[in-house]
């Protein structure tokens, strides 16, 4: 019993010092790591993903994110028209793999504080300073990609790479966005003077072009009267007076002389 308890812990103790030695001289990189082995603090080698192996006691292993990650700056510059304007710049960057070795020799972990958000402040106050304030908005798409442009050039020199850049938002003074505001009411009033005088001159030339057709009209009809269109009109007339007579004559008499009906004095003669 006391062989077997003896054996066990044997068993036990031999399996620590395997997992000690097992981890003492092998670790593992995670997919979107390079580790950048130390050996007593100076950096020897950087190896890639999957199960590494190192000198224990003398050699050490600090993880790389290669991976893209995102950084938040905050920054504040002044335009051409000296109009200060506050900003937040997104940008998303990775390390470049080869150069993880020189990322930590240089900047060890914390190159976020050290290199990119000073960078990035750099870049948009050079950029900011060729638009004025109203540019700031209306072209910035513009004002991005020269910002990108300027983080690629500086910014791989210490071995970090661009992927995208954004800038969220524009904050100005209260003063710049009262008048902003003022501007554009005055352009909407006078873009709607504009459009009410349009129509008024649409409907003044409408008037005009219907008073000269009707001016028209009389002309060509005055144009086609005739002495012997009037004479025609004429008979027309009378033919249609003719057509409604019913073969008597009036018999209304006026002052002394009476009207003798044509009818009756024919009879009185046949008898």
């Amino acid at each position: 019993m006391g062989n077997l308890n003896f054996r066990a812990i044997a068993f036990g103790a031999a399996s620590l010092i395997g997992i000690w030695v097992l981890s003492a001289f092998f670790f593992t990189i995670d997919a979107g790591e390079r580790g950048v082995v130390l050996r007593f603090g100076a950096v020897t080698r950087v190896v890639e993903e999957g199960i590494q192996w190192k000198w224990p006691f003398m050699e050490t292993v600090v993880k790389m994110n290669i991976r893209v990650q995102k950084s938040t700056t905050k920054t504040e510059a002044a335009s051409r028209d000296l109009q200060a304007v506050h900003t937040t710049i997104v940008l998303n960057f990775s390390l470049q793999p080869d150069k993880v070795g020189d990322v930590y020799r240089n900047l060890r972990t914390n190159y976020v504080e050290t290199v990119v958000e000073p960078i990035v402040k750099e870049g948009f106050k050079a950029a900011s300073a060729s638009y004025t304030a109203e540019e700031l908005i209306s072209k910035r798409e513009q004002l991005k990609n020269e910002v990108r442009d300027y983080l690629k050039n500086r910014i791989v020199t210490f071995g970090i790479m661009v992927v995208e850049l954004s800038i969220t938002d524009f904050e100005f003074s209260p003063e710049f966005n009262r008048a902003i505001e003022s501007k554009q009411t005055a352009e909407q009033l006078a873009l709607k003077a504009k459009r009410d005088l349009d129509r008024i001159k649409v409907e003044a030339q409408q008037k005009i072009a219907s008073a000269q057709a009707e001016a028209e009209a009389l002309r060509l009809q005055r144009s086609a009267v005739s002495p012997e269109l009037v004479r025609l009109r004429e008979v027309e007339a009378q033919m249609k007076a003719i057509d409604k007579w019913d073969g008597r004559l009036p018999n209304v008499t006026g002052g002394a002389v009476p009207f003798i009906s044509v009818g009756a004095v024919g009879e009185g003669k046949s008898r």
